[in-house]
């Protein structure tokens, strides 16, 4: 049986909007912190852990990701949306339950309009997945999907993450965030890998914040520590994230 966590419409909480010196951040009527924004470099990803969601990077050919796709589920700020649009130059798509997360993004975190290249589907991310138009489709799919309690995932479930899995290519990839301390992660980790295989998981140590960032593959890939250092300086010089410093802190878990 499927789950539904999502609130009905009516339900939606306020999208509200504060900034503190150099960052504006984003919040669902409550002061957790639902995604943010460098003012002055609005398309950089300023979280650790959401820079930590690009990790799929590690596993694609760094000359190829132009021409790939993305999917987000859950717009947040836009942070990752944003970022693989303008600074990856991907083909990029975002599902986002509520309107007013749109408005503001538009609005306040300088998320450009719908085009050629990007799209804003507003739908419950559970179901507009099941949709045939999706499948097989992305090479990276980045799920960060929180209510405004932002106590636990609201989609965290096997079923869910086949329909994640059903999304990507042959090379593709989700990451997803998950509370790396909180009871529920040993439950959330063991979907992930009842729906992709054991040997098809990594995940990072938890941020200071207690974020932690699983990364799932289609098929398995074993690639070597010097593959990965290679391919990790080559993300880092081209699109300046620090993804040296994530192999540190980044392993399967098989």
């Amino acid at each position: 049986m499927r789950r539904s966590s999502h609130p009905s419409p009516v339900t939606l909480p306020e999208v509200t909007v504060s900034e503190d010196a150099d960052v504006r951040f984003l919040h669902l009527g409550t002061e957790w912190i639902q995604g943010s924004m460098l003012i002055d470099a609005p398309f950089d990803i300023e979280l650790e852990y959401v820079q930590r969601m690009m990790a799929w990077l590690l596993f694609v050919e760094p000359a190829s990701v132009a021409s790939r796709r993305a999917l987000q589920l859950g717009l947040g700020s836009a942070a990752l949306t944003k970022f693989c649009f303008k600074k990856l130059r991907m083909d990029t798509t975002a599902i986002e339950l509520n309107p007013q997360v749109l408005a503001v993004c538009r609005q306040w975190f300088k998320l450009p309009p719908d085009g050629p290249r990007l799209r804003v589907l507003l739908a419950d991310a559970g179901e507009a997945i099941r949709r045939a138009e999706h499948l097989g489709r992305y090479d990276a799919v980045q799920v960060d999907l929180y209510d405004h309690e932002a106590a636990a995932p609201v989609l965290d479930h096997a079923d869910f993450y086949a329909d994640v899995r059903a999304l990507l290519t042959d090379e593709g990839a989700m990451t997803v965030n998950l509370f790396g301390r909180d009871a529920s992660f040993q439950q959330s980790l063991q979907a992930i890998v009842d729906a992709f295989g054991q040997d098809a998981v990594w995940a990072f140590r938890p941020t200071r914040e207690g974020n932690t960032i699983v990364l799932a593959l289609r098929h398995p890939q074993h690639p070597t520590r010097m593959d990965l250092l290679a391919r990790a300086e080559a993300v880092q010089t081209r699109w300046g994230l620090p993804a040296t410093k994530w192999l540190r802190l980044f392993k399967a878990v098989s």
